[in-house]
């Protein structure tokens, strides 16, 4: 059974929206080729961030929508970790020539100084979707197991999404 909760629906088009400005918009994106996502995880953050207009109709499933809060997870995990500490020489080291100049070496040099925060806004984001989705799991549930109890990627979204 599919759900179209609007509040999952809107955090869905929030998180999108946030992503594509702040943290894959053209000034950051070229230094995620050092994050350890496979096909599947990136192809599961495109579905969140660039074609969630696709589900709003038909909805999502459960277990879909836990596939692509663990795979958001997972690249909050690995942006923190890989990506952040070397974010400013990874970027200065991938453009070939001077390097941006005048209004858009300051737009990079802002979206540099922001990731950092703009990951924590999408890993809120991504929590409260995942409250949300267990929310619902649990009301349809009734007196089964839910969903996410079977689902053991799920065990890891606190470390994933909780920095350290």
């Amino acid at each position: 059974m599919q759900t179209k909760d609007d509040e999952i629906f809107n955090l869905i088009d929030t998180i999108g929206h946030h992503y594509r400005a702040n943290i894959g918009n053209r000034y950051v994106r070229n230094a995620f080729n050092v994050l350890p996502l496979d096909a599947k995880d990136w192809s599961t953050i495109e579905s969140v961030t660039e074609k969630a207009e696709h589900y709003r109709y038909q909805g999502y499933h459960l277990d879909e929508l836990y596939e692509r809060i663990v795979a958001l997870a997972r690249f909050i995990y690995h942006a923190r970790r890989e990506l952040l500490p070397q974010l400013r020489s990874r970027l200065s080291n991938y453009s070939s020539g001077p390097g941006p100049l005048g209004n858009d070496r300051v737009l990079r040099d802002m979206a540099v100084s922001n990731f950092q925060s703009n990951l924590s806004i999408m890993a809120d984001l991504v929590n409260r979707l995942y409250s949300r989705t267990v929310e619902i799991d649990i009301e349809r549930a009734r007196g089964k197991v839910p969903v996410y109890k079977s689902m053991r990627e799920l065990d890891e979204i606190g470390t994933y999404l909780v920095p350290g």
